[in-house]
């Protein structure tokens, strides 16, 4: 485990004061033109420097014709050209003393023999100056934080607390609008290619002690340094979770994974134990892993695998249950003293059974406040599964009815939603408890979107709800059995 995040070859890589981009030009087609654009998009601080050997400038950035005609040693350079120049490119880069480099550039053992042997050559010439590389075949490095984005996919949404180390090069960028969607983004997003020097394990240490990581994602197709992988991993598990996908466990996705970044993958079984040693969470989709993220990030750890569901619709409810029996998560029976706090809340046709499936509530605001207080309080009640039903427009009519002018709907319909969505995030904080909510409404909707941004997960179906709830629960039991 490091230290200090300064200690980290990723340091200067996801926190450059200065970056040299070779293959950016006034192509805007052209990758390097891209990557170029993201990195002004997203308002990076530092000196950018185009390297062309023939253009004056670029996108209106004066550019330079070598590497030796800059006035000042950049900190990371961003290498986007074919593939047979780039060994010679990374020595004049060491050469004028760069130490950090990212290599976007394809074609190395990717695509066999020849670009094997090319490779080889790129991992002397850096090991032969002392720099750390990042690649060949990946994209690099996206720090929202420090504004940086060395992708061609622009940075949209905030800075937020999901760290990622992925082998797959475009799944980085290809993030972003997921999950800006989810409420979250990434505290530095690391793409590592064909992994000719650092590596996995590398990007694990920065993002177990970088600060603004709450929880860490992986992307594998293969790992190379094992005991490494597992040792890192149980290092920073007791502080932070750890979530991977796998896709290298069946054939055919071990002949992608060779043909994509060169990687040897193994036996799904054999991976599968390797992650449950490291005290790793699975995931068994890309979809999954950001919900697993998701919810890791901004819930609090529960005490055990007994789920509370509320409802106010029978189907929705049942098929909450029915997912949790396959998860092995336990739905308890409610104490008395929680039935009969309930009691005056509910019509007669309500079930305190759990689900508790309301039907409706005498008072509509206690949906979002006493009722899920109760639940929250009860000591059988170690998470909270809420399903959602209400929509603007049922309240709008609520409120037409109660007499409020048309021209005062939407205004008093917002004040309602957001009434609601800040009595449950303030359950949350108070009570310290998971809460997972799911819907078959639009999540564009206010009050999901209310939910959402306050830091209450929403998922489109019960299943994602309860498979997102039991990773929570395996977190702290993964990491409870690496803390004994």
């Amino acid at each position: 485990m490091l230290k200090s995040i300064e200690d980290s070859p990723l340091y200067r890589m996801a926190n450059p004061g200065s970056i040299a981009i070779f293959g950016a030009s006034n192509n805007y087609n052209a990758m390097g033109s891209m990557i170029f654009d993201s990195l002004k998009a997203l308002d990076y601080e530092g000196p950018i420097y185009p390297v062309h050997p023939k253009e004056e400038k670029v996108m209106d950035v004066k550019a330079f014709k070598s590497i030796q005609d800059l006035s000042e040693t950049p900190d990371l350079a961003v290498i986007v050209l074919p593939n047979e120049i780039v060994p010679q490119i990374v020595e004049d880069c060491g050469k004028n003393g760069i130490r950090q480099a990212i290599v976007v550039s394809g074609g190395f053992k990717e695509v066999g023999d020849k670009g094997a042997v090319l490779e080889k050559d790129l991992a002397k010439i850096a090991d032969r100056y002392d720099i750390r590389l990042l690649g060949p075949n990946c994209l690099g490095v996206a720090n929202p934080h420090d504004r940086l984005n060395t992708t061609p996919f622009r940075y949209e949404g905030a800075p937020g607390s999901i760290g990622l180390a992925s082998q797959s090069g475009s799944f980085v960028g290809q993030m972003f609008d997921h999950l800006s969607e989810l409420g979250v983004g990434f505290s530095t997003a690391l793409s590592v290619g064909n992994e000719v020097d650092i590596d996995i394990v590398d990007c694990m240490e920065y993002l177990g002690v970088c600060p603004n990581t709450k929880v860490i994602g992986l992307y594998i197709e293969g790992i190379k340094r094992g005991k490494e992988f597992v040792e890192t991993a149980r290092s920073i598990v007791p502080d932070k979770p750890i979530v991977t996908f796998y896709a290298g466990g069946s054939e055919s996705g071990k002949r992608a994974g060779l043909s994509h970044t060169g990687a040897m993958s193994g036996p799904d079984q054999l991976y599968d134990g390797v992650f449950r040693q490291s005290g790793i969470i699975r995931a068994g989709s890309i979809t999954e892993l950001f919900d697993f993220c998701w919810v890791l990030s901004c819930l609090p750890s529960p005490k055990g695998s007994k789920v509370v569901i509320q409802t106010n619709s029978g189907g929705p409810g049942t098929a909450a249950a029915d997912a949790c029996g396959r998860e092995d998560l336990e739905l308890p029976s409610l104490s008395k003293e929680t039935i009969d706090i309930l009691a005056p809340l509910l019509p007669h046709t309500a079930s305190v059974n759990n689900p508790v499936d309301l039907t409706f509530t005498k008072n509509p605001l206690d949906y979002f406040s006493n009722v899920p207080e109760a639940l929250l309080k009860d000591k059988n009640c170690e998470n909270l599964l809420i399903y959602f039903l209400f929509s603007s427009d049922m309240i709008k009519r609520g409120l037409e009815h109660m007499g409020v002018s048309r021209d005062k709907i939407d205004e008093e319909s917002n004040k309602v939603v957001d009434a609601m969505s800040r009595s449950i995030a303030d359950l949350l904080k108070a009570h310290g408890k998971p809460i997972v909510a799911f819907t078959f409404r639009s999540l564009q909707e206010k009050l999901m979107r209310g939910l959402i941004n306050r830091g209450v997960p929403v998922f489109p179906d019960p299943e994602r709800a309860v498979r997102a709830t039991k990773a929570l629960v395996q977190y702290t039991e993964l990491r409870d059995n690496i803390i004994a």
